[in-house]
C-alpha cells in the first residue's frame, strides 16, 4: 500500500445504539481520535465489526494522501 494517513480511535457502541444507524436514522458515526481529532465516519463502514453486543475496540482509519477513506481495521477488542 502506498503511504497514507493513519488515525487511531476507539469505539464503544452497544448494539441497541448501532440499530439507529442500521435502520437509516443516522448515517455517520463521530469518534474522537487518539490525538484528539474529531472524525466523522460512514456508519456502514463499521458494519463488518458489528457483533450481537455492538461495536467495541481500537481501530485504525487509513486515508489516502488525498484524505479519501481507504480502509478501517480493528487493532484490538
Amino acid at each position: 500500500m502506498a503511504s497514507g494517513i493513519r488515525i487511531r480511535f476507539r469505539v464503544a457502541l452497544p448494539a441497541d445504539r448501532y440499530l439507529s444507524y442500521y435502520q437509516g436514522f443516522a448515517s455517520n458515526v463521530i469518534v474522537r481520535s487518539e490525538d484528539g481529532r474529531r472524525i466523522q465516519l460512514p456508519a456502514a463502514r463499521l458494519r463488518p465489526f458489528l457483533t450481537k453486543e455492538g461495536i467495541f475496540g481500537r481501530f485504525e482509519l487509513i486515508l489516502s494522501d488525498l484524505n479519501k477513506l481507504v480502509d478501517i481495521r480493528r487493532l484490538s477488542a
